[in-house]
C-alpha cells in the first residue's frame, strides 16, 4: 500500500524559504513520477511541480518557476521542495502525489495522480 506523507510546512514572510519534504513507502518508485500540488482557500488544487524519479526530469508551474526546486533522494525514497522567494500567493496546503502507473509523460492535474499524502500548511506573510 502506497504511503506519502508530507513535512517541513509553516509560517514565513515573504521573501523567505521553506523546504517540503515526502517521505513514499508501499512500492518501488523508481519507474514512476511524483509532484507537488497545492490547494488555497476557496479555489481549486494546482500543479506546483513534479520529476520523473528516474532520470530526475524536472517539470514546474509558471508561477513557481525560478523559485521553487523539486528533487528526489532515491535512497531514501523522498521528493523534497525547496521553495525561495515565497509570497503571499503561494499561501496554501501543499500536497504530495504520486503515480498510478509508471512515468510516461509528466502529469500536471490532480486526476492524474492515484496516491496522495495528507498535506501540510504554508503560510506566507507579507
Amino acid at each position: 500500500q502506497v504511503q506519502l506523507v508530507e513535512s517541513g510546512g509553516g509560517s514565513v514572510q515573504a521573501g523567505g524559504s521553506l523546504r517540503l519534504s515526502c517521505a513514499a513507502s508501499g512500492r518501488a518508485f523508481s519507474s514512476y513520477g511524483m509532484g507537488w500540488f497545492r490547494q488555497a482557500p476557496g479555489k481549486e488544487r494546482e500543479f506546483v511541480a513534479a520529476i520523473r524519479w528516474s532520470g530526475g526530469n524536472t517539470y514546474y508551474a509558471d508561477s513557481v518557476k525560478g523559485r521553487f526546486t523539486i528533487s528526489a533522494d532515491n535512497a531514501k525514497n523522498t521528493v523534497a521542495l525547496q521553495m525561495n522567494d515565497l509570497k503571499p500567493e503561494d499561501t496554501a496546503v501543499y500536497y504530495c502525489a504520486a503515480d498510478r502507473l509508471p512515468f510516461r509523460s509528466v502529469k500536471t492535474t490532480p486526476g492524474e495522480y492515484g496516491y496522495w499524502g495528507q498535506g501540510t500548511q504554508v503560510t506566507v506573510s507579507s
